[in-house]
């Protein structure tokens, strides 16, 4: 049996279907990220797992051990799994050593390296109602922790963070990881927060598992145009302009939607290779620019670290043949 394995779990919830026959596995120490829209079905998923909302149908099972829902337990829980809510909360005005002396099951040593992995040792002295949003997620964390939990479960741990202290938790998840062994299962909408962490993606729509692989696959392969807009912007053609291009790319055309991701065109100055096309806008976005160029009767949006190209100009727009992906 794998170290987590979650077997056609559903939700009925009056007569709306939350979750639809969910089944998938994770090993211990890999990075799994579940990503949909809201109302998809995530945060109630993970809920599940941790055994804080009972399914109607199916189960799952931690180590071995069938995890069981909260009308089955007098506490809700699972031994070995945490859940870290994007709604986290703190006890008000106590200071921060306090809430975390009340947690505390680990020996002083153990305990001081896990506030140093967290980055909250000089705040042991502030009070919770004294915190920046992102200080108080990280102390919530290190008090989950303490418990010496072996599945840690993120319920879009960087909502609502700025940047410094977004990329201060990240390198706080890594570290855990890396340093106390922790698997982790994270959820989040934003794609950059998945795609350069998970080794594995799910998607769910409407309670449905949709598709399921490596990171790089549910970006350039997406199963539908939904999964599609999850991880960034993309061209959708068909007609004319989709058979020009898989013409000019060497691939043979077919009757589905084509999909592109912006940054698989390449912008060339007329003369060269590719189809004739023209500039209807550029906008600078620092580290790269974007162009929307009218090819063969269909605006496409091209993404490149420079577009020297003006608009009203006439510029080549070519793709390879590993760029185009149907739907």
């Amino acid at each position: 049996m794998s170290w987590l394995s979650v077997s056609e779990i559903s939700l009925q919830e009056r007569e709306n279907a939350v979750l639809h026959n969910i089944s998938f596995s994770q090993r211990q120490f890999q990075k799994l990220a579940i990503a949909g829209e809201t109302g998809a079905g995530k945060s109630t998923l993970l809920q599940i797992i941790a055994g804080l909302t009972q399914p109607t149908a199916g189960t799952v099972h931690f180590e071995g051990r069938r995890v069981k829902g909260p009308r089955e337990v007098l506490v809700p829980g699972h031994p070995g799994i945490v859940f870290l809510s994007q709604h986290f909360e703190l006890p008000h005005s106590l200071r921060v050593e306090q809430v975390l002396r009340y947690a505390n099951k680990q020996s002083a040593e153990a305990a001081q390296r896990l506030y140093q992995l967290c980055r909250i040792e000089h705040l042991a002295q502030r009070r919770t109602d004294q915190l920046s949003g992102g200080e108080r997620q990280r102390i919530a964390l290190a008090r989950l922790l303490l418990g010496g939990p072996r599945l840690l479960l993120l319920d879009e741990p960087f909502s609502n963070l700025d940047r410094g202290h977004k990329q201060l938790l990240k390198s706080v998840l890594h570290d855990l990881g890396e340093q106390l062994d922790i698997t982790c299962l994270l959820i989040s909408h934003d794609p950059t927060d998945t795609l350069s962490w998970a080794e594995e993606i799910l998607v769910l729509k409407n309670g449905q598992l949709v598709q399921q692989g490596s990171p790089r696959q549910v970006y350039q392969q997406p199963v539908d145009e939904y999964t599609a807009g999850l991880f960034g912007d993309y061209n959708l053609l068909s007609g004319k302009a989709a058979a020009a291009l898989a013409t000019a790319a060497g691939s043979p055309a077919k009757r589905r939607p084509l999909l592109v991701r912006p940054e698989n065109f390449r912008l060339q100055p007329a003369a060269g290779e590719g189809l004739a096309g023209t500039v209807l806008a550029v906008r600078f976005f620092g580290s790269y620019s974007e162009a929307d160029v009218q090819v063969v009767g269909a605006k496409l949006t091209v993404k490149a670290r420079q577009v020297a190209a003006q608009v009203g100009e006439t510029v080549a727009v070519s793709v390879a043949a590993e760029g185009l992906w149907y739907l």
